[in-house]
């Protein structure tokens, strides 16, 4: 008699970033993961054994997490300060996942993500070997992103392989989540037909944000914020979305001492705010490092208005998912960047927040001025419509479950 462990088929998630690293796409792998493991699933995921910004974390390399089982590879991540080393631990552990592919006994499938971006290739590689489906949750899309921000040309070498590389994985998959409208257009440009494509935001991660007053929050203390107004960007620092009208805003309210701009998080683009931190000698602009998981609805919590940066060109490119750590604790949003994007849809639908124009820097402090004339309670009111919002059509228990159920309608159910 077979038992459980024989007879269950592997489900393999493969993606260069995984709790506890910070970083928020390791972070929604995570989810899925755990809850396809509270199905029933055998989940075995493949990922990096070094953080993600800081490589000189080194985490467990085999370990069991909420049923999920971890495997940690080396020379997958030597941290994001060369691009050479970047692409060589991409390279390293897209080879190693193709290896692990090929050898897994009783595959029943493969789901991966855009960490690191090209990683659909060796699973759609595997796949077509191996004749398993495949599910690819595209965070953001490539050489679109590169493309965007003046890296590459559309008539680039390397732009052209990628497109190509592209199109070979999307040819393969069995299943695609986009995050917005937008990026489902893009998606279907490449002629990604309907019956593959899901449109999904991602989620908060609500169970490790309990709202609370700002003025109650021990993270304001612990900064020096009590009795100051404080407006927060919390997340990913990069081009895709540009934070330089709220720079220039903070230095032109330098002298208003009941001001605090706070930058949260990592990525290319956080040296670019320091810079301009210790060129201007900016004593109302804090910059802090990525917060644990644990402590993120404290630092969340601590702001009086959360930003939102979007790319004027990166509409349907990237989703900026910081917004719904923002509605989880009930704050506005300040938005930065184009209309339409799903934000703007968002605010236009459910006015809880205000949208600035990038380099539109007098529209900026208009609107920063605007923003410190509205009573407390307004305030209060604009934060718990955006929270309602999240609960009623965009929480993680809702968006969670049913993503998983349409990997479940392509893997199948757990076996045994």
């Amino acid at each position: 008699m077979m038992t459980r462990g024989h007879c269950r088929q592997t489900l393999l998630i493969f993606s260069q970033t995984f709790v506890p690293d910070p970083a928020s796409v390791g972070q929604h792998m995570a989810d899925v993961a755990q809850e396809m493991a509270r199905r029933g699933h055998r989940v075995l995921v493949y990922t990096a054994n070094r953080g993600y910004e800081n490589p000189q974390l080194k985490y467990a390399a085999r370990e069991t997490l909420n049923g999920v089982e971890i495997r940690r590879l080396s020379f997958s991540s030597f941290g994001k300060k060369s691009i050479l080393l970047r692409a060589l631990a991409t390279f390293s552990f897209m080879v190693q996942c193709l290896i692990i592919a090929l050898a897994t006994r009783n595959l029943k499938g493969i789901f991966f993500s855009t960490s690191p971006p090209l990683v659909g290739a060796a699973a759609a590689l595997a796949g077509m070997l191996r004749k398993v489906p495949l599910a690819y949750w595209a965070m953001d899309l490539n050489p679109d992103q590169l493309i965007a921000m003046g890296k590459l040309r559309e008539r680039d070498l390397a732009a052209r392989v990628l497109e190509r590389v592209n199109r070979f994985i999307l040819r393969r998959v069995s299943l695609v989540v986009a995050l917005d409208r937008f990026m489902a257009d893009r998606l279907r440009a490449r002629q990604v037909p309907e019956h593959k494509l899901v449109v999904m935001p991602p989620w908060p991660h609500e169970e490790h944000i309990e709202a609370m007053d700002p003025e109650a929050s021990p993270f304001r203390a612990a900064h020096g914020l009590n009795g100051k107004f404080v407006i927060m960007y919390s997340g990913n620092h990069s081009p895709a979305n540009p934070l330089k009208t709220l720079l220039d805003a903070a230095l032109r309210l330098k002298d208003d001492d009941s001001l605090r701009f706070l930058f949260v998080g990592g990525g290319s683009g956080k040296q670019e705010v320091e810079s301009y931190i210790g060129k201007h000698r900016l004593t109302n602009v804090i910059s802090l490092p990525y917060q644990p998981l644990a402590n993120l609805g404290n630092s969340l919590s601590a702001a009086d208005v959360h930003v939102v940066s979007l790319g004027d060109e990166m509409v349907g490119i990237v989703h900026p998912c910081k917004i719904y750590g923002a509605m989880a604790v009930g704050r506005p949003i300040l938005y930065l960047g184009p209309q339409p994007s799903h934000i703007a849809d968002l605010l236009q639908v459910d006015r809880f927040g205000w949208r600035v124009a990038h380099g539109d820097l007098n529209a900026a402090l208009r609107t920063l001025e605007t923003i410190r004339a509205v009573p407390r309670d307004e305030l209060r009111r604009m934060g718990q419509t955006a929270k309602r919002l999240l609960h009623e059509r965009l929480s993680q228990a809702q968006l969670s479950r049913e993503f998983c159920d349409h990997l479940e309608r392509l893997f199948g159910p757990a076996e045994c």
